[in-house]
């Protein structure tokens, strides 16, 4: 099936170790339910192809020691249907490019990277569980925090070939919930964000925050270490709200310092000044404007810390 516009499929494994690309071939193991799925994903010179397949459920390793139950055709459809939302292949992106195609800051790379796109994942909870993972500290450290979290207790699935590395899911809101905080400070999490994870995860788990609903957003924020940035990363990278941007992402706050000539970082409320004109898609601008500009922005000298984030 064609996607509706220009896109690219990952060419990396994404860092947490749950997504593989190789040969042009994306595949990556979902869980619908108590149902484990492998997803393919591949391009061709007409579009983008994905098949589901079921896994025997003896072949699924659980670190709960959950029972599987093999997928039907409605848990197949379902997990084409999230790796579909996952690679922007449906999203109308028709009224963003409509409007900002001649903008100075965006237009160019509308028209030279139009596959541009912010990360999503293909369930909500990831997109949490990730972003308390990322809060304040770089992305080399928080992807390795992620694979250890993967590694010791996500879904494994045993591969077809001795030569092949098991096929790894995210782990369940139900298995992180039984965590101790200790446990995931040993991944390296400090204890304040272990503690957010979990807590996390118990709300998930036990259904009192139905992540797909904006709703929830008022629980979550009940959880200390849970603030405005990670709720963004959630509609941005969870619901796929267009108009979600992680103002406070150290990303931003270097560009609108760099492109504003500030001579500074920026402040959250500058950031979010800076975008506002591009609402209702200011996701969508900030993911373009850091692939016009992020590396100008890093190439440049070292931007001091804002005066009130020094104070904090």
């Amino acid at each position: 099936m064609s996607p509706r516009f220009q896109v690219r499929l990952p060419r990396g494994g994404g860092g947490d170790g749950v997504l593989r690309s190789r040969e042009g071939v994306v595949e990556r193991l979902l869980h619908v339910e108590d149902s484990p799925i492998r997803v393919r994903c591949w391009q061709t010179r007409t579009g983008v192809r994905l098949r589901a397949e079921a896994i025997e459920p003896r072949l699924a390793i659980h670190f709960d020691g959950a029972e599987c139950a093999e997928a039907g055709p409605d848990r197949l459809e379902l997990a084409i249907e999230r790796m579909r939302f996952a690679l922007w292949l449906d999203e109308d992106v028709s009224g963003f490019f409509e409007a900002f195609k001649r903008d100075p800051l965006l237009g160019a790379a509308i028209h030279r990277r139009p596959w541009t796109r912010p990360k999503r994942r293909p369930w909500p909870w990831e997109a949490l569980a990730w972003a308390v993972t990322e809060q304040l500290i770089d992305s080399p450290r928080a992807k390795a925090i992620q694979r250890r979290i993967v590694r010791r207790w996500g879904p494994k699935v045993a591969p077809g070939h001795r030569s092949e590395r098991p096929l790894m899911d995210v782990p369940s809101p139900r298995v992180l919930a039984g965590r101790a905080p200790a446990e995931l400070v040993s991944m390296d999490l400090t204890e304040a964000r272990a503690l957010a994870l979990v807590r996390c995860a118990r709300e998930v788990s036990d259904g009192r925050a139905d992540l797909a609903d904006p709703a929830c957003e008022r629980r979550l924020l009940a959880i200390r270490e849970v603030g405005p940035w990670t709720l963004q990363c959630l509609g941005q990278g969870g619901r796929g709200d267009l108009d979600s941007l992680p103002a406070g992402d150290l990303a931003y706050v270097k560009l609108v310092g760099h492109l504003a000539q500030l001579g500074r970082r920026a402040t959250l409320r500058e950031v979010e000044e800076y975008f506002a004109p591009y609402a209702p898609y200011r996701s969508l601008a900030g993911a373009f404007a850091l692939a016009r500009w992020g590396r100008s922005a890093a190439q440049g000298p070292p931007l001091p810390q804002a005066p009130d984030q020094l104070a904090a």
